[in-house]
């Protein structure tokens, strides 16, 4: 049977392809922010939400999302009161979040084995309400980078100027911090929570290496982001490896090729010109 004759790889690839858009979308956010590390935080937070859900017989995916959206909300308030020591707020919540969800795993036998598709991803078996979540997200992220573009923009690159613009600050940030929540939870399904940044973080990063302007940087980090996600689920059917580890590592190839393709471009660039200013000497 050919790969999409399966229901499961259908819906792992709609699943992947709404998280490889707003995943790399939000990262290049992330990335000129100077928050790169706030998806990694959240996904340890999201983590202890499941548990949490586990533990009290919740919905795992519906606690875990919560978790994220509050702990977004928590990195935000701690940012502003720690303005000088802007990465302490990430810390503060990264090591909380991890030392909840260790406590709650332990309080619940067999607690651990169910973990393993949070941990390292399982797209190929994501439920139905892990993808309604990840469409309402992906729906609300677009929504959100489309109509606030132009003050996002400006928030982005120098906050006071904003402020001094009129834009709300302070609602913005929040708002761009819950949907950093809501993104990371519903990326878990797909990569892991131990794979979640790169999803985000690899696909911004090879944009900021070649694209020339913002826009197009969102264009080349989405377009990355399909590119491993896709590829990533196709290599993960045909050779058996897990999809989240794939997917990651897909990315960090690309990345990888990127740069050393732009180093050879370079030197030969330098070349030609080495070239072009000894003809001209041979000519004078």
């Amino acid at each position: 049977m050919e790969m999409f004759d399966y229901e499961f790889m259908q819906r792992a690839f709609w699943a992947g392809g709404l998280i490889g858009i707003i995943g790399p979308l939000l990262g290049v956010y992330l990335m000129l922010r100077r928050q790169v590390l706030m998806a990694d935080t959240l996904s340890h937070v999201s983590l202890a939400g499941v548990a949490l859900g586990s533990v009290l017989k919740l919905n795992p995916a519906l606690s875990g999302f919560m978790a994220a959206v509050i702990g977004g909300l928590v990195i935000e308030r701690l940012r502003r009161l720690y303005r000088t020591y802007s990465e302490l707020p990430v810390a503060i919540i990264m090591t909380s979040g991890l030392a909840l969800a260790v406590v709650l795993m332990s309080m619940k036998q067999n607690l651990s084995k169910s973990f393993s598709s949070y941990l390292f991803g399982s797209i190929v078996a994501v439920s139905d309400t892990q993808l309604r979540i990840i469409e309402i997200v992906a729906a609300a992220g677009l929504i959100f980078f489309i109509v606030l573009r132009r003050p996002l923009y400006s928030l982005t690159f120098e906050e006071e100027t904003a402020r001094i613009g009129g834009v709300n600050v302070g609602l913005l940030s929040f708002s761009f911090a819950v949907l950093t929540g809501m993104t990371v939870a519903a990326s878990m399904p797909v990569v892991g929570v131990l794979l979640v940044s790169a999803l985000i973080v690899l696909p911004a990063s090879l944009a900021l290496r070649v694209a020339s302007g913002f826009v197009s940087a969102i264009a080349v980090s989405v377009g990355a982001g399909l590119t491993g996600v896709f590829g990533g689920l196709t290599a993960s059917y045909y050779i058996n490896t897990p999809p989240g580890g794939t997917i990651a590592l897909l990315l960090l190839v690309l990345l990888l090729v990127t740069i050393q393709a732009q180093k050879l471009a370079v030197r030969r660039k330098r070349r030609i010109l080495v070239q072009a200013s000894h003809e001209d000497k041979f000519e004078f």
